[in-house]
């Protein structure tokens, strides 16, 4: 899992929320309260500063966003970023679907209660696949996932068309074993109806990227770095347009 950790001093903080651990990126001037962002991190979770710092681009672009802790305090540990042997496969067996959606609906129930009414997700790797099952059942307004994985392919694309009324943003890349070209162009078929870019539809494709770049991809490298802020940007706008 080839990653980057990015410099740069959190400006967001801890909160609970629902009883779940989160970190919170909050707008300094007026922003409207009853939307929220709810971030879906990869498996590094929410205490990987890359996406702390996210988190508090997001605010300042006037949205409420929260990074959920569903993976229950036991994210990948950094090192896997720079090392081949950690197992990954050992760790999805201890986090599937009954362990992380709780914490997810957790904090969607609490910020209801707050008076949040219309929530944006944008999920990345591992959190692009709850941005998808989220969707379905049409609890989010929009949705914008950035090199998903665990998705079924065409099974969930089909799906998303026929359940989800939520316009969806998904951004991809060259080189993504979880998301590959072949993936991409299902999804401009299925979702699309064959365009790449629709009203409710958009996928931002990055040349020269590889899983991962829209959170720990090196910006030592002008493509990767051109990457990453692009998909940033493309998501804000489409917040900005549907949400």
């Amino acid at each position: 899992m080839p990653g980057v950790r990015h410099e740069g001093t959190p400006e967001g903080k801890i909160e609970f929320i629902g009883g779940v651990r989160c970190y919170v990126g909050t707008p300094s001037g007026e922003y409207n309260k009853e939307k929220a962002v709810l971030f879906l991190p990869e498996v590094f979770g929410i205490d990987l500063i890359n996406a702390q710092l996210l988190v508090d681009d997001f605010a300042r672009n006037g949205f409420k966003t929260i990074a959920i802790d569903y993976l229950n305090g036991d994210p990948v540990p950094e090192y896997a970023m720079t090392s081949d042997k950690y197992d990954l496969r050992v760790w999805l067996a201890d986090h599937g679907n009954e362990q992380t959606r709780p914490n997810i609906d957790k904090v969607i129930a609490a910020l209801k209660e707050r008076g949040v009414k219309d929530f944006g997700v944008t999920g990345y790797c591992f959190g692009g696949r709850y941005g998808f099952d989220l969707a379905f059942e049409n609890i989010i307004k929009v949705t914008v996932v950035s090199h998903p994985s665990l998705l079924q392919v065409p099974e969930d694309l089909e799906k998303y068309k026929k359940l989800s009324k939520a316009p969806l943003l998904i951004n991809s890349c060259t080189v993504d074993p979880q998301f590959p070209r072949e993936f991409q162009a299902e999804a401009d078929r299925v979702i699309g109806n064959g365009e790449q870019f629709t009203e409710t539809y958009r996928r931002e494709y990055f040349e020269g990227c590889a899983h991962g770049f829209a959170i720990r991809g090196d910006q030592s490298k002008p493509e990767v770095k051109v990457g990453k802020e692009g998909s940033f940007k493309a998501t804000v706008l489409f917040f900005k347009m549907h949400l």
